[in-house]
C-alpha cells in the first residue's frame, strides 16, 4: 500500500493511499522539502531546500542548491528512481525545483515541478 503524502483518511475511514507514480512523486517531494534533523528516527532524511529560498543566488549557489538535492534523492529514492536533471530557481520567496528521473520499475520517464 502507498500511502498519501500528505496523510490523510479516504471516505471508508481507513488512511488514503495513491497510485505508484503518485506515490513517487510524494517521496520526492518529502525528501526536497524536510530539513536534516526534522525526523527523529531519521535525522539525515532530507535536504533542508527551504533554507534557501531568501538566500541571494547566483551561479555556484544554483549549482550547489542542485548537487544538494540531486545527492539526497539518489540517497533517499536511488532503489526508485534514477534522476537525470535537476534544475533549482528561486524568485523572489518562491522556490522552483524541477526534477527529470525515471522510475526503475516501469522505466518511464518523468518531469515533475515543485514551489514553496
Amino acid at each position: 500500500m502507498n500511502v498519501a503524502f500528505p496523510f490523510a483518511v479516504n471516505g471508508e475511514g481507513r488512511v488514503a493511499s495513491s497510485q505508484y507514480e503518485a506515490h513517487i512523486r510524494e517521496m520526492i517531494e518529502q525528501v526536497l522539502f524536510t530539513a536534516p534533523g526534522e525526523r527523529v528516527n531519521r535525522p539525515t532524511f532530507g535536504c533542508g531546500l527551504l533554507q534557501y529560498v531568501f538566500t541571494n543566488g547566483g551561479g555556484e549557489m544554483a549549482a550547489a542548491t542542485q548537487y544538494l538535492v540531486q545527492g539526497a534523492l539518489q540517497q533517499w529514492l536511488g532503489e526508485l528512481i534514477q534522476v537525470e536533471a535537476v534544475v533549482v530557481a528561486s524568485d523572489d520567496a518562491m522556490l522552483r525545483v524541477t526534477v527529470q528521473y525515471i522510475i526503475r520499475a516501469s522505466q518511464q520517464r518523468r518531469v515533475e515541478q515543485f514551489a514553496r
